[in-house]
């Protein structure tokens, strides 16, 4: 099993720039791809970014390529989001997952095995 905590949420104004960390826990060498994801009410749950533990390579939603930045710390078992230039659009719940199979193309909620609870991020204009 592997346990992933969210943090850093909170409220932002428009323009501004906040960070979500996930610190993982458990059996992490089992994952190979970590990944953020956000569900804002009475939508679904969409991808946003995601990273490759071992290597790097990230990938991005349109809607947050250029404002977002992902990043990792494997010494401290922990993943991160750098937000920019927030938009009221941008509230959600963000999630932070990880899966245990090697996917980076066309992301989806069902590639992933393990979820953090949650932070909620709320954008006002």
């Amino acid at each position: 099993q592997v346990q992933l905590v969210e943090s850093g949420g909170g409220l932002v104004q428009a323009g501004n720039s906040l960070t979500l960390s996930c610190a993982a826990s458990g059996r992490i060498f089992s994952t190979y791809v970590m990944g953020w994801f956000r569900q804002a009410p009475g939508k679904e749950r969409e991808f946003v970014s995601a990273i490759v533990r071992l290597g790097g390579r990230t990938n991005y939603a349109d809607s947050v390529k250029g404002r977002f930045t992902i990043s990792r710390d494997n010494a401290k078992n922990t993943i991160y989001l750098q937000m920019n230039s927030l938009k009221p659009e941008d509230t959600a719940v963000y999630y932070c997952a990880a899966a245990s199979s090697f996917k980076m193309g066309d992301l989806s909620p069902y590639d992933f095995d393990y979820w953090g609870q949650g932070t909620q991020v709320t954008v006002s204009s």
